[in-house]
């Protein structure tokens, strides 16, 4: 398929449809790696949901869970890895040309040629 201007669309990534991966996402992409109770808390997810959240973006190769320990307490730590950056960056560009294309859809709908 192509756009609008012979530009082949982006696609929208279905492994973002959930709330939560996308949620996961957009926290990762600005920071290098996060601890899975601070990624919780910021973006409103349930534990239960953001480890599963975690578990599919690390089966598709988008996340790498790293475990640890601090003290005694164990950790889990979150990143994306290049491969999710990528993937996340591409729906993006995908979300934005829907919304121009709905934006551009919509003003020449506006302007009547009467």
């Amino acid at each position: 398929m192509s756009g609008a201007l012979g530009q082949a669309e982006a696609v929208v990534d279905e492994v973002f449809s959930s709330l939560p991966r996308l949620k996961v996402a957009a926290f990762l992409a600005g920071c290098d790696e996060a601890e899975f109770a601070i990624i919780a808390q910021a973006t409103g997810t349930a534990p239960s949901a953001l480890s599963k959240a975690a578990t599919h973006l690390e089966e598709v190769g988008y996340a790498r869970i790293r475990k640890g320990h601090i003290g005694r307490r164990s950790r889990t730590w979150l990143s994306l890895t290049p491969a999710g950056r990528s993937a996340f960056a591409r729906h993006l560009e995908a979300l934005d040309d829907l919304t121009n294309r709905a934006r551009t859809t919509a003003s020449s709908e506006a302007d009547p040629a009467d």
